[in-house]
């Protein structure tokens, strides 16, 4: 039980950090969306190939690159995560936080859907259904803006496929972020370089405090990754999936209350839909989940009697 209550902590913990994201990258908003997110993927190496050596894991960063059926996935995730993180700060900087929010909240509906096409899974009726509503709300946004919510189908669609590159890889936080920052990395190099050499670099023109900040994004970016791997390994998968709507939640949050983004009626509609699709897979989730426990209690005790 103590391992649960500390797994619970380090939860949320990362979500609560990933909620607050939108106020950390708002302080960024002078400088473009690739020259942070090019900033973001050198710090965040540094920082990693740190952890690699304090914690001994080069031996299983080398192991992953010897394998071609994990190293593939992870070069995948790199790009994926990478257009994850540049829609993100993008969609920050240019007031689209609650949109980025609407991203989030339907990423694990989308998950689920990945699971059906690509690893062949066979969904139940509620979670049918809760699909369903997610599709009539994302249609209903799409009409309500004229355009579809780009941003939210981007943050969807990027991070939906680097979790199933994830999971195919089997690799670690640490070994697996290395790798990804690392295969990104002469892209990153190389937008900074053409950035300076442009004259359009901007993360030394705003005083030290502004610079310090960007510095930082490689530690805010790995910290809540170790949290949530530390999490991980001792929570149930019901309660991370729980844990894993607070992030979006404060997303929705800080854009509503704190950057006042306009919520049209169609737009609160079309977001009701999308926590009602929620709220049914989540009870159904939950509910199979306690009926397998049960029926195992039931084999077990069959077993002994």
């Amino acid at each position: 039980m103590p391992e649960e209550r500390r797994g619970f902590s380090y939860g949320f913990a990362a979500y609560l950090i990933w909620g607050l994201f939108p106020l950390y990258w708002k302080l960024l908003d002078k400088s473009g969306a690739i020259e942070l997110l090019a900033h973001r993927v050198l710090w965040s190496l540094l920082t990693i190939v740190v952890l690699v050596l304090v914690l001994r894991k080069f031996g299983q960063v080398r192991a992953l690159l010897r394998e071609p059926r994990r190293r593939w996935p992870l070069i995948a995730a790199a790009f994926l995560i990478s257009m994850n993180w540049g829609t993100y700060i993008w969609g920050v900087g240019h007031g689209r936080v609650v949109e980025t929010s609407l991203g989030y909240f339907i990423t694990p509906l989308f998950t689920v859907l990945l699971g059906v096409f690509v690893l062949h899974e066979r969904l139940r009726a509620l979670q049918w259904v809760a699909l369903a509503i997610a599709f009539v709300a994302v249609a209903g946004l799409t009409i309500e803006n004229g355009r579809p919510p780009w941003v939210a189908i981007i943050l969807t669609f990027s991070f939906g496929f680097y979790g199933l590159a994830k999971k195919q890889a089997g690799a670690g936080a640490i070994e697996g972020m290395a790798i990804e920052s690392g295969t990104v990395m002469p892209l990153a190099l190389a937008a900074i370089v053409v950035l300076g050499a442009q004259g359009n670099a901007t993360v030394t023109h705003h005083g030290t405090g502004y610079l310090v900040l960007v510095l930082l994004t490689g530690p805010i970016t790995a910290v809540p990754l170790l949290l949530f791997g530390a999490a991980a390994t001792r929570v149930s998968m019901t309660t991370l999936g729980l844990l894993n709507y607070i992030a979006p939640i404060m997303q929705f949050v800080c854009g509503l209350v704190i950057f006042h983004e306009r919520m049209t009626p169609m737009r609160w509609a079309g977001f009701a839909l999308v926590w009602v699709a929620l709220a049914l897979f989540t009870f159904d989730s939950m509910h199979t989940r306690r009926r397998s426990i049960a029926l195992e209690r039931a084999a077990v005790t069959a077993s002994a009697v």
